[in-house]
């Protein structure tokens, strides 16, 4: 595995080595990987005859400063779980290098709806972070295809719009959401989990999963209500639960039944956020 720490040096190595002309796959992290992480590497094996990784915990996206001093930092195991994992390039840069023009001069991009809700209206300015560091990225690599996780589905679904909106031809593939045996999302949150808080944590899953069992079509507010006082109960404080047209994010109040929808939720479990979701 070869790795880069400065744009320049893996956009000519991207262009002008063996790689070139070779389809190209790219999973971006900000490290403290775990399995589900390697699970995209191995996808994009598969996928592609070049796998791109990056390590870089991006200051943008963090609309709280502690939430960002407190981000899990592993970078010695990280680069040995990728090389394992037959990762072909690895791109670790530093904040000056990713933001050499500072981090409050920063474009704005129109998401529109999908900003406003979940995720956006809980963490103010968190999807602009995230559009930021990812045009760059996409712009350094230039990749052919895209790996992303299904956990963080309100982003994978921002980075979609993205991509058509900038006109990127990288093409974006959402891979499904790894857990634990007992249920819990895989997570490098999860490693901030004191032994209570991780042996609560399976109930966020659980409680998705019961509504996917228990949905009907009609009027969903009951159900979601008893969701959050099931989360509250178990010693959660909840964000959100909420069940979305999977394709709009448009909340769903009154359930047609025929309608594809997601449920999501965020919570917080000994001080640390959580966040999970199923296709219903």
């Amino acid at each position: 595995m070869i790795i880069f720490k400065h744009t320049n040096d893996i956009s000519n190595y991207l262009f002008f080595s063996e790689a070139s002309g070779k389809t190209t796959g790219f999973v971006p992290t900000m490290g403290a990987l775990h399995s589900g992480h390697i699970s995209l590497i191995e996808k994009a094996r598969v996928e592609c005859d070049v796998v791109i990784s990056s390590i870089f915990v991006n200051p943008t996206q963090f609309n709280d400063p502690a939430d960002f001093e407190k981000y899990p930092i592993s970078i010695e195991k990280d680069i040995d779980l990728l090389e394992k994992a037959g990762c072909n390039v690895l791109f670790i840069p530093s904040v000056t290098e990713m933001y050499p023009e500072g981090l409050a001069a920063q474009k704005h991009y129109e998401l529109g709806f999908i900003e406003t809700v979940l995720d956006g209206a809980y963490r103010p300015g968190h999807f602009q972070g995230v559009c930021r560091v990812v045009e760059k990225l996409l712009h350094i690599v230039h990749p052919h295809q895209l790996f992303l996780g299904q956990k963080d589905y309100q982003q994978c679904m921002v980075i979609r719009k993205l991509v058509e909106s900038m006109g990127i031809k990288t093409q974006i593939v959402i891979c499904p959401t790894l857990r634990d045996a007992d249920g819990l999302a895989m997570s490098s949150r999860n490693i901030r989990l004191n032994e209570e808080a991780r042996r609560k944590a399976p109930l966020m899953y659980q409680t998705l999963s019961s509504i996917r069992q228990i949905i009907k079509p009609g009027d969903l507010s009951e159900l979601k209500k008893q969701a959050i006082d099931h989360l509250t109960a178990g010693g959660f404080t909840v964000d959100y639960i909420e069940i979305a047209d999977a394709t709009t994010l448009s909340l769903i109040q009154y359930w047609d039944g025929h309608t594809a929808l997601v449920v999501m939720v965020a919570a917080f479990i000994n001080n640390v956020r959580l966040i999970d979701n199923l296709i219903l």
